[in-house]
């Protein structure tokens, strides 16, 4: 049975390359709101957390009409840090819209998105997005498309992919960027004329594959997949077994079904081959496992996420503050809380660490973890956070790191002050290519030679460098990289900050905290430009006095203090610093708060 009546496809490309207003205007026009309906900017980016910083963090499923054809899309993210979500989101599809800045050309998360498209052996539309932008380099970016092609080994069928020229923004679509029509007409044409129909066998035993998990308090585990074979029923009775033999074959009912139309989904009695389903009533079901008839349980190969890099270590907050702000602060609610997680993102990993209080959760990176963090403070939790450490792999006896694809883009007058810092963090240079007055330049570093090095390039460009990056494997360890230079300013006693007490010792360093902010001993209140930790007095009042001088009243000129955001906080911590993460506060602090015990803890350290 082949489904001319639909289409499954997935909008890959790097960040900020305009998948999700792609898709605004693609739901536009193919029918889905009324005339007079209000819209909202990228509609996909439903999370809260997704609106605020402008990316796409989940993979989302929607569908469009065009000519008697429902056109199932899958949105992804762009960040390198999401692509498990791209993974396995991949194998729902049949085809791939390929999708590239006009003036930004391939970039990391291009590459990896493609090279996995390519190995499943998905068809591909090339779009080359923002042709309206006035930089745009529409030609020269099909050829970097070519090359990257020919560079991932694709099929002659693959290399001879079409290209059609879009401006999401606008709305229209062409054949030829100097002359762009109206409307998507060219791009759903080729959707429906290159990207190939599902098929497989109607009448055949019932085989769906799991590709993505959500949750509802009311109904539990929805498990979203793609009908492989066969039909599947409301109250059907099913068998779900896992190919890599994880989990032990159980039998289970289908409770609900349901397929996704436009912007929500659409309650149906069955679906058959090819269709994009979501479906309750199993209570274990996890993604990777097959949902098959009965009589013929045969369970299908899922793709291998690939490993988590970094890793830190999340624990219950002992801090004098403690518990005054969060819900949930337990070690039993933080381990709930995380397990839950594991459900929906098949590239985290979570296990118990050395104390009772603190697991060591695994991701894909820093900005991966992040995101993690904020989504719990937002739902009430408590936690601190240790700094982030890279997960080294002994391949072949040799002990080896993973290693990052960067790419970044910076005025040419910035160049040296990045290649300095590059030297330093063990970088070794790939290409270097020049485009209008900015200049691109793309190299292998190890994954730790990153951490912290963000705020230092934005520095170091003057707010103007891009920078991108992409995980490209393991390489044996590199040696020592040079970790934080600086100190940190420590509060020394527990109290409110006052501005007298900040006025005396502002001269040390950059402050993270302003006059009234409640702190504790062992708090870090600041940043020294010198190396070492220095504890200060912020809480200090002045003495009244009945003696008044000319002039010692007059007001407290303070420098303007720098408030830190969880990433930031994140990059910034050494060995011996925590972040405490809760709902209405990030602080950082020291692992040892009293002052005495961590010089003594310092100065053995020193003698060992």
């Amino acid at each position: 049975m082949v489904r001319e009546d639909l289409r499954n496809i997935a909008i890959i490309a790097h960040v900020d390359h305009g998948k999700t207003t792609l898709v605004d205007e693609m739901l536009k026009q193919g029918g889905i709101y009324r005339e007079n309906q209000a819209t909202v900017e990228r509609v996909m980016d439903s999370n809260d957390l997704e609106r605020e910083r402008g990316i796409t963090i989940l993979a989302k499923n929607t569908s469009v009409y065009y000519k008697d054809v429902k056109i199932n899309i899958v949105d992804t993210p762009g960040h390198a840090d999401f692509s498990g979500e791209v993974e396995r989101i991949l194998k729902m599809v049949n085809g791939v819209l390929l999708l590239v800045d006009s003036f930004e050309g391939t970039m990391p998360q291009t590459r990896f998105v493609l090279q996995k498209a390519l190995e499943l052996g998905h068809k591909i539309i090339v779009v080359v997005n923002k042709t309206d932008r006035p930089d745009a380099r529409n030609k020269e970016v099909v050829n970097e498309v070519l090359e990257l092609l020919l560079d991932l080994d694709a099929t002659e069928e693959q290399l001879d992919s079409p290209v059609v020229f879009c401006s999401g923004r606008m709305g229209c679509s062409s054949f030829n960027p100097d002359d762009m029509g109206n409307d998507f007409v060219p791009l759903f044409d080729k959707i429906v004329e290159h990207i190939p129909a599902p098929e497989g066998d109607e009448n055949g035993d019932l085989q769906v594959l799991v590709s993505s998990i959500d949750y509802n308090d009311y109904v539990g585990r929805i498990a979203v997949g793609r009908v492989e074979r066969g039909k599947i029923r409301v109250n059907q009775e099913v068998m779900v077994c896992d190919h890599h033999n994880r989990t032990a074959p159980y039998k289970s009912k289908i409770v609900s079904l349901y397929q996704f139309d436009g912007l929500g989904k659409k309650a149906v009695e069955e679906a058959t081959v090819g269709d994009i389903v979501a479906f309750s009533g199993i209570e274990n079901i996890t993604i990777g496992e097959t949902v098959c008839s009965v009589g013929n349980p045969e369970p299908l190969p899922f793709v291998k996420i690939s490993e988590p890099t970094v890793e830190m270590t999340f624990s219950v907050n002992d801090s004098p503050f403690a518990g005054k702000e969060g819900k949930f602060v337990t070690s039993r609610q933080i381990r709930e809380r995380l397990n839950r997680e594991l459900l929906k993102d098949v590239s985290l990993r979570v296990k118990d660490s050395d104390t009772t209080d603190s697991f060591d959760v695994a991701g894909r990176g820093e900005m991966h973890l992040s995101i993690l963090i904020e989504t719990m403070r937002r739902e009430g939790y408590e936690l601190a956070v240790s700094t982030p450490r890279v997960l080294y792999k002994e391949i072949d006896g040799v002990k080896c790191e993973p290693m990052e694809r960067l790419v970044i883009d910076v005025p040419s007058e910035s160049v040296g002050a990045v290649m300095s810092k590059m030297g330093i963090r063990k970088a070794e240079m790939v290409s270097m290519n020049p485009i209008g007055s900015r200049t691109r330049i793309e190299f292998i570093i190890p994954e730790r030679g990153l951490f912290g090095y963000k705020s230092e390039f934005l520095t170091d460009t003057k707010g103007e460098g891009v920078m991108n990056t992409v995980f490209d494997g393991y390489q044996p360890y590199m040696g020592d990289i040079p970790t934080r230079t600086t100190g940190s300013l420590v509060a020394f006693e527990t109290g409110a900050a006052s501005a007298y007490g900040i006025f005396n010792v502002q001269d040390r360093g950059q402050m993270f905290i302003d006059a009234g902010t409640e702190v504790y001993e062992g708090m870090v209140v600041g940043v020294s430009p010198k190396a070492g930790d220095i504890n200060i007095n912020v809480c200090k009042k002045k003495h009244l006095t009945n003696t008044r001088a000319s002039g010692s009243d007059e007001a407290l000129r303070l420098i303007p203090y720098k408030r830190m955001s969880l990433e930031e906080s994140l990059e910034f911590i050494g060995e011996d610093e925590l972040v405490e993460v809760t709902p209405n506060s990030i602080r950082i602090r020291k692992r040892i708060l009293n002052n005495e015990l961590r010089a003594k803890d310092q100065a053995k350290h020193k003698n060992k």
